[in-house]
């Protein structure tokens, strides 16, 4: 009896090297513009040459700007990376969706809505949030430059299997409680280190209820807990996502695609290397209150007492409250904020805009909020604009940006100040993480859509 990440991970095994690591094909790799530089000059101080170059597709994310994009780059350090992406993608053949395409968005955004990640997939890439593509049923990824130089020469990658996780929720979920409360509340509960040398996969009756936005939420998160990856077995909610699709197969194809995506299940009587199971009535809007993402609380808890309670260090723990300016005990509804981030590769989905407008429709923007929007593709753009959601929004005093990583991370324009609390859909609250000296409180859209109204940190269930 396998386990669905036993039966993927062995479908790919090209060899196993004796007394070492796996080598493992891969069927996609996905490049942007901060990993992949030093890989690429290194196929080119070998003289290689692509092995697949079809299975690769490039994109930039991470520095582009969310504005005016249409003009230079003014970052010299972000227009150097994005320019040799657009190179190396040229001089190797490579699929490259640049920022004046269409196609162009935050990778993890792009590849499942493009049907680019499919169920039973192999896919890495250089960056640690390719765990998103496992919500499609797919062993997905992060890897290290040196890893990218070896699948770009050789389609295949050394790596140690990790072991089984099997994480079941189980019930229903409150109202206002969505994906990103769920993935919070999880790694409140095993911590930033509580899922380290496993994959997990996710299951239950609340996994099942999922949109595919949703699962893509709560698999990106996954190494946040310490998981080498996350991922959901493939359904019905799947096929429906995945049909029609611009890469999905088609036709006679497609009717065998689906035959097969079929069996990507875990055998009923499969052993996990490790089992847990939580209840959906346990959990409500969440915030987090430190600076890692696993130090989090319920929207109506007061931040903890001690730092065994927070399943912290102590000097961990204390450092924490004194960087973000907090009390232990302290609660933290009505706490004033300063920045609104809505995107990310976390949040950034057609989903999420939907949520977010659910709130702030016939209300306005707090005057001293400064809110950023930022869909994570121009796909999602479209679809916002064709349900008429940025009617909704800017009648309510916000802006849509465009697509980009943005304020996830301080590496492009839309960097919070020094001392400022941003309430953030994004998936890291390290201190800098959104800019030198900022606050970041990780949320869901709805906990982020009801700051952005109130001009405080609120219970999005008073506004639903």
């Amino acid at each position: 009896m396998k386990t669905l990440f036993d039966k993927i991970w062995d479908r790919h095994v090209v060899q196993q090297v004796a007394d070492g690591p796996t080598q493992l094909y891969i069927d996609r790799l996905y490049c942007h513009e901060v990993t992949s530089p030093q890989a690429f000059e290194g196929m080119r101080a070998r003289g290689l040459r692509c092995l697949r170059p079809a299975q690769i597709f490039c994109m930039p994310d991470h520095n582009t700007p969310t504005h005016d994009q249409d003009k230079p780059i003014q970052d010299p350090v972000s227009a150097r990376q994005v320019a040799a992406l657009e190179q190396n993608a040229r001089d190797f053949g490579l699929t490259h969706y640049g920022m004046f395409s269409p196609d162009n968005g935050i990778i993890h955004v792009v590849g499942p809505e493009k049907g680019l990640s499919l169920p039973g997939m192999t896919i890495v890439c250089g960056d640690s949030h390719t765990s998103t593509h496992g919500a499609m049923g797919a062993v997905a990824f992060g890897i290290g430059t040196s890893e990218v130089e070896m699948v770009l020469a050789s389609q295949c990658i050394l790596q140690q299997k990790p072991k089984s996780m099997r994480i079941r929720i189980e019930g229903r979920l409150q109202q206002g409680v969505t994906a990103k409360d769920v993935a919070l509340y999880l790694m409140s509960q095993l911590t930033t280190s509580g899922a380290t040398g496993y994959f997990v996969e996710y299951s239950g009756e609340v996994v099942r209820s999922l949109s595919m936005e949703g699962r893509l939420t709560l698999c990106n998160l996954s190494i946040e807990m310490g998981a080498r990856g996350g991922f959901i077995a493939p359904d019905e909610v799947t096929f429906e996502y995945l049909k029609d699709k611009e890469y999905a197969p088609k036709g006679d194809d497609w009717t065998k695609a689906v035959a097969y995506w079929k069996t990507l299940q875990s055998d009923p009587d499969a052993v996990f290397d490790r089992e847990m199971v939580f209840d959906a009535k346990d959990i409500e809007p969440r915030i987090t209150y430190g600076t890692n993402p696993g130090m989090g609380i319920g929207i109506t808890e007061p931040i903890p007492q001690t730092a065994a309670q927070a399943k912290a260090p102590e000097q961990g723990f204390r450092k924490a409250l004194d960087y973000m300016g907090f009390n232990a005990g302290e609660r933290l509804l009505g706490k004033k904020i300063d920045y609104v981030f809505l995107g990310a590769c976390t949040n950034g989905r057609i989903e999420d805009f939907r949520a977010f407008a659910s709130i702030v429709r016939g209300r306005k923007k707090a005057p001293d909020v400064v809110a950023w929007l930022v869909p994570g593709s121009w796909a999602v753009d479209r679809q916002i604009r064709e349900e008429r959601l940025d009617q909704v929004l800017q009648a309510a005093g916000f802006e849509i940006r465009q697509p980009g990583c943005s304020a996830c991370l301080a590496m492009n324009d839309d960097k919070v100040p020094a001392g400022k609390y941003a309430v953030s859909t994004s998936n890291r609250n390290f201190e800098g993480r959104q800019g030198p000296g900022s606050r970041t409180i990780l949320c869901s859209p709805l906990v982020a859509a009801a700051a952005a109204v109130t001009g405080v940190i609120t219970d999005p269930r008073t506004l639903l």
